[in-house]
């Protein structure tokens, strides 16, 4: 789970595009108050799997992660 913004920091969107030279597999979410960002508006198209938005509850959080941890074993099997 990546914050999009971080002041004075290396964002989510950076962060991922870096991590995803490593490993093109990874399944990473997105967090931001920021519900207009484009990136918040369109996850797959910066490479991440999900969106989770600010302020976010606990069953917010653990319904995007089943999703995408359920989705990446789904994908795993076949």
């Amino acid at each position: 789970i990546m914050d999009l913004t971080i002041p004075g920091g290396l964002g989510g969107k950076d962060t991922l595009a870096r991590i995803l030279e490593i490993d093109p597999a990874v399944r990473a979410i997105v967090s931001s108050g920021y519900s207009q960002d484009p990136v918040m508006a369109d996850p797959g198209r910066y490479g991440f799997a999900a969106t989770l938005g600010k302020p976010f509850d606990s069953r917010a959080l653990e319904s995007v992660l089943q999703d995408v941890l359920g989705n990446a074993a789904a994908s795993d099997r076949f």
